[in-house]
């Protein structure tokens, strides 16, 4: 009977603890693009989460189109708990999921302790990054979106080609377009763009520079009025203008399978300027470039001596999908992606920089990073935002139209002034759908 007893008691602590082990044991599905940055700090910030956390896997998800793969399993209500994917990243689905609000709150992430740090997110943020249209897209003061790996965004240049006895770095626009004129003597266009999706952030930065941040967040607000002005009208003109400086084989190349050729416009010295991000030299590496060719940096030229210089932050995003299963896990696991070790696993594996404060300490004062994180620290100013979440409106692709048919403008298809009356029209029609609701 006794030994009975005891076999009874052995099989139940067994099934406790079988029990308590499938209890414990979580896995946090992250999915996310494969782009620019690699997979190899993914990978090690996974390992890294799960030996902070017994019990839980992480499993990784990552892939160019990532928005394709992802789509129909939220259709079929398959969420991950987290995905990385900006908005405007290819494919829209960020976009298309912040417009049927299917993104979560995460508010209460920000006053979550950094594991280990004894501080809380909102203050080991960078200010100013939790209060954009971007990361609050519905204004009405909560946050969905958490901000990842920042980078400011302006042209990149050989600075080879510069100096004494060689080109002078233009200061304003019209010292910009007189460089044209000089350059293409030379047999060198002025300037290449990847694809049209890069101009988001050129535009940005120029209509917070010639309009100034009010004016920008009236645009980013539908504000017809703020996009006939005669300030975005220059807007357009300086983009027109730019198109005939533009390398002729821009718009063939400007796509996802061509872009890099356009980027190699700059290495080979047959362009002088493309607008990107800091991730531009990681993408291109491994490609092959003209002798003494050097990274350069530079913001927007100015509207004048005396006006300011714009450069925008372009930042990633992380969110959890309404429909997560993990979501204390998913907020714990973004928490963790502000911690000092998560900032220097992405440093070091990507290059990519955390939006956290003393980011910026993790760079030698060799690095050839400083260039691009110390832009602000040079006069430049920043500009941060997006266009404010707005109901969709059938026939209406608000990014498309604005940043899509500089392809056409380019190509002289389309003029500016039928594309800027195209941006209001489209503007006009979104902002009367926010009205109607």
């Amino acid at each position: 009977m006794l030994r009975k007893s005891l076999s009874i008691c052995l099989l139940g602590l067994l099934l406790f603890a079988v029990i308590g082990s499938a209890v414990q044991a979580q896995t946090l599905k992250i999915a996310g693009l494969d782009g620019g940055w690699g997979r190899e700090h993914w990978d090690e910030l996974a390992r890294r989460f799960e030996a902070a956390n017994p019990g839980v896997t992480v499993e990784l998800t990552l892939a160019q189109n990532i928005a394709d793969i992802l789509r129909p399993q939220i259709i079929a209500r398959n969420y991950p708990d987290i995905i990385y994917l900006a908005v405007g990243s290819a494919g829209g689905l960020t976009d298309t999921l912040i417009k049927e609000q299917a993104i979560l709150d995460i508010t209460d992430v920000l006053d979550m302790e950094v594991p280990g740090e004894g501080v809380k997110v909102r203050d080991k943020i960078v200010p100013g990054f939790t209060d954009t249209l971007i990361t609050n897209p519905y204004g009405d003061g909560k946050t969905y979106l958490a901000p990842l790996f920042y980078s400011p965004c302006g042209l990149f240049y050989n600075a080879d080609l510069f100096g004494p006895g060689k080109y002078q770095l233009p200061e304003t626009w019209d010292e910009f377009f007189e460089l044209g004129n000089q350059a293409q003597q030379d047999g060198i266009a002025l300037f290449t763009y990847p694809t049209t999706g890069y101009f988001d952030a050129f535009f940005y930065a120029l209509l917070t520079q010639l309009g100034g941040p009010e004016l920008f967040n009236r645009a980013m607000n539908y504000d017809v009025a703020a996009w006939e002005s005669p300030e975005a009208t220059r807007a357009f003109e300086i983009i027109g203008e730019i198109a005939k400086y533009t390398h002729p084989n821009t718009v063939a190349q400007a796509n996802v399978a061509n872009f890099t050729k356009n980027q190699q416009l700059i290495l080979d010295n047959q362009a002088l300027f493309i607008p990107n991000g800091t991730w531009l030299p990681n993408e291109m590496k491994d490609a092959p470039r003209a002798d003494g060719f050097k990274w350069g940096f530079m913001a927007l030229p100015k509207q004048s001596k005396d006006g300011d210089s714009y450069s925008y932050t372009f930042f990633e995003q992380m969110y959890i999908p309404k429909g997560a299963r993990q979501v204390d896990l998913a907020k714990k696991f973004i928490a963790f992606m502000y911690t000092d070790e998560a900032a220097q696993v992405i440093y070091e594996k990507a290059g990519a920089v955390q939006p956290i404060l003393g980011a910026s300490e993790l760079m030698a004062d060799d690095d050839p990073n400083k260039l691009f994180y110390t832009i602000y620290d040079d006069g430049a100013k920043a500009s941060m935002g997006a266009f404010a979440a707005a109901p969709p409106v059938a026939g209406v692709d608000l990014a498309s139209i604005l940043f899509g048919t500089i392809d056409s403008v380019v190509n002289g298809d389309v003029t500016v002034e039928q594309w800027q009356k195209d941006v209001v029209n489209a503007v006009a029609k979104i902002r009367a759908a926010i009205d109607a609701q």
